[in-house]
């Protein structure tokens, strides 16, 4: 086999990135249409990455976050994006870098993308799941919010934190 001295595996992922900045940038710029939403996963260890000390210690090595009805300042870079998010009805602020994202999925049109680095430090080929093989999106009942007390439309007020891990191909 030829190695790759093209690096198309880094080039592909970086592409794909450029899907999640420019859905964030939609978001931003005109909000989230109808039913859309966004589930947002990153390794926590990754190199500029930002959270409280609070959600680190629960969340030490990778962190699902869902955009949808409540999230705040969200403003998109080049290289990662910041967003406020609140936990336990306490604002936080998150940074998040692009390379320190896993996965990033719409549930609402079943499209998601899985990014993914190696044990060596390689990155390997993300992968754009077609419709039958999409990884299946928790219920909302399947979903662990976090503690928040449910307004009178029965949302939670604070942001939905969940974990995916269950529900990846292996």
């Amino acid at each position: 086999m030829t190695d790759d001295l093209m690096r198309y595996d880094q080039m592909v992922e970086e592409a794909l990135r450029g899907v999640v900045r420019k859905a964030l940038q939609h978001a931003l710029d005109e909000g989230l249409p109808g039913e859309h939403h966004y589930y947002l996963t990153f390794r926590t260890k990754s190199p500029g990455v930002s959270i409280p000390d609070y959600l680190h210690d629960q969340y030490p090595e990778e962190m699902t976050i869902v955009l949808q009805h409540q999230f705040w300042d969200l403003t998109i870079e080049d290289e990662q994006f910041t967003v406020t998010l609140s936990f336990k009805n306490r604002p936080a602020e998150l940074v998040i870098p692009f390379d320190a994202l896993s996965a990033f999925a719409d549930p609402s049109v079943k499209f998601g993308l899985q990014f993914t680095v190696e044990g060596d430090g390689k990155i390997s080929v993300p992968t754009i799941r077609p419709e039958g093989e999409l990884v299946p999106v928790p219920e909302p009942a399947d979903i662990e919010a976090s503690e928040d007390t449910a307004n009178e439309d029965g949302e939670t007020d604070g942001a939905e934190v969940v974990s995916l891990d269950q529900f990846r191909k292996k």
